[in-house]
């Protein structure tokens, strides 16, 4: 599979709305019409929308991110961002503090069992 970026996402939401109008598929994802009309076209507005986008999507956020899974706390996590003048460092910062955080408590439940 392609290695995702923020521009294929906003491709792949254009190929999932499809036919629909998108004052529908904007209020399933949780963000305004001009917003995923800004995602499709390849710009990504802020995190939540990123995440919305994501879920929607059905799409790990790391894939996006180009960011390893790692298996334990300890193991090395590589975030590589290709230079779009869309992300800016504070975003990409962000976004990969995100991801870290997720990671962690995604660990924390499979480790209580959850």
């Amino acid at each position: 599979m392609k290695a995702l970026t923020v521009h294929s996402l906003g491709r792949l939401a254009l190929e999932r709305r499809a036919s629909r109008g998108i004052r529908e598929v904007a209020a399933e994802v949780g963000v305004s019409p001009a917003t995923l009309s800004r995602v499709e076209r390849g710009k990504m507005s802020d995190l939540d929308t990123f995440g919305k986008i994501c879920k929607w999507l059905r799409v790990d956020p790391a894939s996006v991110l180009g960011i390893a899974t790692a298996k334990s706390e300890s193991s090395g996590l590589s975030v590589h961002f290709r230079k779009d003048q869309a992300i800016s460092p504070e975003t990409a910062k962000a976004l990969a503090q995100m991801i870290l955080a997720a990671q962690r408590a995604l660990m924390q439940l499979e480790k209580d069992g959850n």
